[in-house]
């Protein structure tokens, strides 16, 4: 499609005040797969498309699926959504409307070192649900039009979106679920050097048990790829490893990687000259120290 699908999707959904449940229950399909659509993770099946597009129809005769192909400004005009309108309502910056004071450092940081960081990463934490396994993730990390780093982290199918927002040596995440609506808050070990190839630090997010435990684990990102300059080829290729099977092979974590997300905390392990709290300091970050790979360059 000549226009990314999903902005084309939110278009339909403001002008017609159709919620994502709703548009999900009218096409007998489940609202998580609807949320896929709208964040971009994947596109619908020929099938769902042709269900869409008849929906549409019914409140804007002479709609088909192959106006899909039409540019975003066609696009709008058609179904009679006003793209200013629309920009106005959902500025370029979202976090401008946050009262951040360090905005301005945020955004100065960003031109200064933002560069550092662009890319596709491949992660390794732990899986909450199953002790003793490890997931992996991929991100896309990319300069938005608003000036910040924007990241999102796709895990089998799912997307979470947000924000990296750097100050002096470190990384402030700020992310949402795009399904769940869930927040998930990251602080990471920046880098000094020209390319970040390691960043490591911890994530706080809720856990997908029935409480929603509140939850925190360390977490480690190794550069996987570097940006084309093409943007649709870049999402392409984030999209296509965000689907994979996330869960990380019997075996396949090294020992060393093990320690380093599962290390020992707490009382016991502080009496033994361990740490009290969960933490990353610069003395074990991978991403300040030697230059580390755990085999992840074969995705390249």
């Amino acid at each position: 499609m000549s226009d990314p699908f999903a902005k084309k999707l939110e278009l339909v959904l403001k002008v017609l005040s159709m919620s994502r449940a709703r548009l999900a229950a009218d096409l007998g399909v489940d609202k998580s797969v609807v949320g896929r659509w709208v964040s971009g993770a994947v596109q619908p099946s020929a099938h769902n498309l042709s269900l869409l597009s008849a929906l549409i129809a019914e409140s804007i005769p002479g709609f088909t699926a192959l106006d899909w192909d039409r540019t975003l400004p066609v696009f709008a005009e058609l179904i009679g959504a006003n793209l200013e309108t629309v920009s106005r309502r959902n500025p370029a910056n979202p976090m401008m409307g946050l009262p951040l004071v360090g905005m301005d450092q945020f955004l100065s940081a960003t031109a200064l070192r933002g560069g550092a960081y662009e890319g596709l990463y491949r992660s390794t934490r732990p899986y909450v649900m199953a002790p003793g396994r490890f997931v992996h993730d991929h991100s896309i990390v990319r300069r938005d039009a608003n000036g910040l780093l924007r990241v999102r982290i796709g895990t089998g199918g799912t997307v979470v979106d947000g924000w990296v927002l750097p100050l002096g040596h470190q990384l402030f995440v700020v992310a949402i679920d795009v399904i769940s609506g869930a927040v998930l808050f990251g602080l990471f070990n920046g880098v000094g050097t020209a390319r970040a190839d390691v960043i490591d630090g911890l994530v706080l997010a809720p856990s997908l048990d029935a409480g929603r435990t509140p939850t925190a684990h360390a977490i480690i990102f190794e550069r996987i790829g570097d940006l084309t300059g093409d943007p649709e080829a870049d999402d392409q290729r984030f999209l296509e490893l965000a689907g994979r099977d996330p869960v990380a092979p019997e075996g396949s974590i090294s020992d060393d990687l093990r320690q380093h997300l599962t290390g020992d905390f707490g009382p016991a392990a502080a009496a033994l000259g361990g740490d009290l709290l969960l933490r990353m300091p610069l003395a074990k970050s991978k991403a300040r120290g030697p230059a580390y790979r755990e085999g992840s360059a074969t995705e390249a």
